[in-house]
C-alpha cells in the first residue's frame, strides 16, 4: 500500500488534487444522501469534471493508497464509468484488504450494470456471509445485489435471503450485529447512492 507523504510525492500530489480538496473524500457515502438541492448539484458537477479529467493511470495509483485514496478512486471511476476497472475492483473487493472500502468498489460495480458485475457482490456474500466473526461489508453487497437482480431483472440474491441462507445465518448468528435494518433497506441506500454516481456521470460526458 502507498502512503501519501514526502517519500511517494506522486500520490501526494494526486490527493491534494482528487482527494483532499474540499474534503470530498469526507463527502462520499452516506453523507451526500444530506446534502441540500444546490450542495449535492455542485458536488455532482464537480465529482464529475474531476472524474472526466482523471487518467486511467492516476487512477491505479490511487488505488494503490489508503482509504482515503481508493474511495475517492473508486467513485471517480464509477462517474466516468471506466469499466476497464472491473477485474481490479471486483479483486480488490474480494480481498478485503481496507475496511469500508468495499462499499464504493460497490457502487462503481452496481453503476455498470451487467451481469459480470452482479456476479462480484454474491462471490463477495458467497465468503463473507459465512464468516459471522467477520463484520465488513456484508450489508452493502446485499444491497448492491438486490439492486443489480432489479436492473437485471435476475434473482442472484434468492438465494441467500432464504429462510435457511446464509444471510438469515449471518444476521442470527454470533458475534452481537450492529446491522438491524432489512435488506430492502440497503437496496435503497444503494439506489440512492447509484442516483448520484448517474447525476455526476453526465458531468463527465456519460449519460447513464
Amino acid at each position: 500500500m502507498r502512503h501519501a507523504d514526502e517519500d511517494d510525492p506522486e500520490l501526494l500530489a494526486l490527493v491534494h488534487r482528487y482527494v483532499t480538496t474540499d474534503r470530498r473524500y469526507l463527502k462520499l457515502g452516506g453523507r451526500l444522501m444530506r446534502m441540500t438541492g444546490p450542495e449535492r448539484t455542485t458536488f455532482a458537477r464537480e465529482l464529475g469534471e474531476a472524474a472526466r479529467d482523471i487518467t486511467p493511470r492516476e487512477l491505479t495509483i490511487l488505488l494503490e493508497g489508503s482509504l482515503r485514496e481508493r474511495r475517492t478512486a473508486a467513485w471517480l471511476i464509477a462517474a466516468a464509468r471506466r469499466t476497464g476497472f472491473r477485474e481490479r475492483l471486483g479483486d480488490m473487493l474480494l480481498a478485503s484488504e481496507v475496511c469500508l472500502a468495499g462499499a464504493a468498489y460497490r457502487i462503481t460495480l452496481v453503476t455498470f450494470a451487467t451481469p459480470a458485475d452482479a456476479d462480484l457482490p454474491a462471490a463477495y456474500l458467497d465468503r463473507y456471509l459465512r464468516r459471522p466473526d467477520l463484520s465488513y461489508d456484508q450489508t452493502a453487497a446485499m444491497g448492491a445485489l438486490l439492486h443489480l437482480d432489479a436492473e437485471l431483472r435476475s434473482d442472484r440474491a434468492a438465494r441467500f435471503l432464504a429462510p435457511d441462507g446464509l444471510w438469515r445465518q449471518w444476521i442470527d448468528g454470533p458475534p452481537r450485529k450492529e446491522h438491524h435494518g432489512t435488506s430492502d433497506r440497503y437496496r435503497e441506500s444503494i439506489s440512492r447512492l447509484c442516483a448520484f454516481a448517474d447525476e455526476s456521470a453526465e458531468h463527465a460526458g456519460h449519460r447513464p
